[in-house]
């Protein structure tokens, strides 16, 4: 008996079934965009669906040139690119799964000139201006739709997914904020939604019967002018009269001021959206965002909210996910911590999408923990992201490993990251690693500072120095005051702190101690108290579904400041870095640039600004915390070097610049991959 009953029940469509409840959610790899990449694009999907999942999605594919996400990117309109596409499609059918392609038409969305939308309104995310389309326009849209899910048939896919969220084109018709038309296409809401329904239903008369068709519908847009739930509900009725096989949850605009995908939002924090709509149409919905457990997918189901559960990321960190529930081994999920640092910063920035805690995603065909042919002896020196990552890497691969820490459990900075209000999920990843470390075989030793002595007389066939990172101690007078602490003393130590504090430094460290500072308790593992801080209502009448933000207030006065005058959160991550800023301006953190340290001493912290050092200030707090950069800690790797071991640094002990466990996770798993 499985411990997820429902989540790996099958789920008969008529004319097909899908083998159990989890869909891979649609995510755009970067892989698409280019030909030469297909076999790569074939060799990540087919690793889902080995690893169980009942039914995958393509990244989006272009319908036409318009509808293009990038110059030259993802499109599928003629039967030359079809038949790529078979070699994608017979590596899914071959491991037992079955694959939709999504079609995308990115709308005011496109980062090119030449886009077109409902009416020429610019995106405030895109310089570019789309130009209005034509009532011919559309209905050649609509028909090259119709094509697209027509080639995907030829190419073997067993469904389409057509994207009508997340603000892209045809989101852009449904909603008065982006559509100003007159013609049948707008005006009211009844033609707004148009748009919809003909898709599909054309879509439908162009594959047959027997042919899977998801709709991707906006269920909360979460910008001013957005639909209203009458509007959603009506849509989501007019899909299924269409045609519609399955209606799956989008949440969310890009542009939207409430964050969806990171990870201080809190788990299913939108599934009550998709049980409104389950409640009025007849076919199976899928609920999605934020999800990336079973026990979390199986009380979704249990409850009745939705028929599947739709994970992307969750499959980038462990595309074993399914098999681990259907096995009992959730332990061994390497979960999701939605940090979007590999996967959708990437894929904003052009770059092919990977996944901070699972290199390999979309590496397949290059990064390879193969069994070795010659089991050797390794020492792993710290268990940070870094080492843990090449300690389990290797001693997957067939090798002994014994891993050194020198305090009292594992995780590195991410111990310390899994204090920080809303990032509690690395706790998520210490669990994973404690068990794989049980799995794999590698022997622990905590709280075991290793000496270069012990290293030696070891006589490990190479020595890894994960031995991470200490906080850089500036050099200001008055560094020794007793009001003084870095941030792990602070954060890890739980040294008691006053009411009032400077943080020096506004890079990531400082931004994650500012709201350390400010929140009180945990309101990413609230989800009423989430919504008032994000101004999210369930007024069904209100449009978009959002409202005035409602923060709680700041527990403390926290100053942050930094030597640069460049804008403050600069360097943090695409997707999530507004987030940050946002979080910190609510709870009134007060930001001060290019200032110089002056002294610290029984008032404060003394400040000034400009190589003249002017306009001094004090700071007046009770403590000052140091976020000013790293040091890496690497006192081991000249006497061992001298003493002929053969040595590798990765993580901070390599490089202490800001802390990057994406850098730090990838090195170590290349590292086990190539010994």
């Amino acid at each position: 008996m499985s411990s997820y009953p429902h989540l790996v029940e099958p789920l008969d469509l008529g004319f097909t079934s899908l083998r159990n409840r989890v869909v891979m959610g649609s995510m755009h790899t970067g892989l698409e965009d280019r030909a030469w990449n297909t076999n790569k694009l074939a060799a990540y999907f087919a690793e889902r669906a080995k690893g169980g999942v009942g039914l995958i999605i393509t990244g989006g594919y272009a319908p036409n040139r318009t509808g293009w996400l990038l110059p030259f990117g993802a499109k599928l309109t003629n039967k030359t690119e079809a038949y790529r596409h078979r070699a994608i499609t017979k590596a899914v059918h071959a491991e037992g799964g079955k694959i939709a392609l999504q079609i995308l038409h990115a709308g005011r969305y496109s980062y090119m000139p030449g886009s077109v939308s409902a009416s020429s309104i610019k995106a405030p995310i895109n310089p570019f201006r789309p130009r209005a389309l034509s009532s011919k326009g559309v209905e050649q849209t609509i028909d090259d739709y119709a094509r697209c899910a027509q080639l995907a048939k030829f190419a073997g896919y067993d469904g389409v997914e057509i994207m009508g969220g997340e603000g892209y084109f045809i989101n852009q018709f449904l909603v008065p904020r982006t559509n100003k038309r007159k013609d049948k296409w707008g005006g009211s809401s009844e033609n707004r939604r148009r748009i919809a329904a003909e898709i599909v239903e054309r879509v439908r008369a162009a594959t047959g019967p027997d042919f899977i068709i998801v709709f991707r519908l906006s269920m909360a847009d979460f910008v001013e002018n957005g639909q209203t739930w009458d509007e959603i509900a009506a849509v989501a009725r007019d899909v299924e009269a269409a045609g519609a096989t399955i209606i799956n949850t989008d949440i969310g605009w890009h542009e939207a001021r409430v964050p969806t995908i990171v990870t201080s939002v809190p788990r299913a924090a939108f599934v009550e959206w998709t049980a409104k709509v389950k409640g009025i149409v007849s076919i199976p919905v899928c609920a999605s965002n934020r999800i990336n457990m079973p026990e979390t997918a199986e009380e979704i189901l249990t409850r009745g909210d939705a028929d599947l559960i739709s994970l992307a990321r969750p499959l980038l960190a462990d595309p074993d996910w399914v098999v681990k529930a259907q096995e009992a081994r959730t332990d061994e999920i390497n979960t999701c911590i939605a940090c979007n640092q590999a996967c959708l910063d990437h894929a904003f920035q052009a770059k092919h999408v990977s996944c901070l805690l699972n290199p390999r995603a979309g590496r397949e065909t290059e990064l390879k923990l193969l069994p070795t042919r010659r089991t050797r002896r390794f020492a792993v020196v710290g268990a940070g992201p870094a080492g843990l990552s090449a300690a389990v890497s290797l001693a997957q691969r067939g090798h002994h490993v014994d891993l050194y820490e020198s305090d009292d459990k594992i995780g590195g900075q991410f111990d310390i990251a899994r204090r920080i209000p809303g990032k509690e999920e690395f706790t998520e990843t210490i669990r994973y690693y404690t068990r794989m470390i049980e799995v794999a075989g590698v022997r622990l030793h905590l709280e075991t500072r290793a000496t270069a002595q012990q290293l030696i007389d070891g006589n490990y066939d190479e020595v890894i120095l994960a031995t991470g990172v200490r906080p850089r101690i500036p050099k200001i007078p008055g560094i020794d005051h007793p009001k003084v602490l870095t941030y792990a003393e602070l954060v890890r130590d739980g040294k008691p702190v006053g009411k009032k504090v400077a943080v020096i430094g506004a890079g990531g460290i400082g931004f994650d101690v500012s709201e350390f500072l400010t929140v009180e308790g945990h309101p990413s593992l609230k989800l009423d108290e989430w919504k008032e801080e994000w101004g999210v209502t369930d007024d069904e009448n209100v449009r978009g579904f959002v409202t005035t933000p409602k923060p709680s207030p700041a527990a403390r006065d926290v100053v942050l400041l930094q030597r640069k005058t460049s804008s403050f959160g600069k360097g943090l991550g695409k997707t999530s870095g507004w987030v940050h800023r946002a979080a910190v301006k609510a709870k009134g953190v007060e930001q001060i640039g290019g200032v110089n340290y002056e002294r610290i001493d029984d008032r404060g912290l003394h400040i000034s600004f400009g190589e003249k050092r002017e306009r001094p200030r004090v700071i007046e707090c009770d403590n000052v915390i140091l976020c000013a950069g790293q040091e890496s800690v690497r006192e081991l790797e000249e006497p061992l070097r001298t003493a002929g071991v053969r040595v590798h640094l990765i993580g901070g002990a390599d490089l202490a610049a800001e802390l990057d466990a994406k850098r730090a996770i990838e090195q170590g798993t290349r590292l086990a991959a190539a010994l």
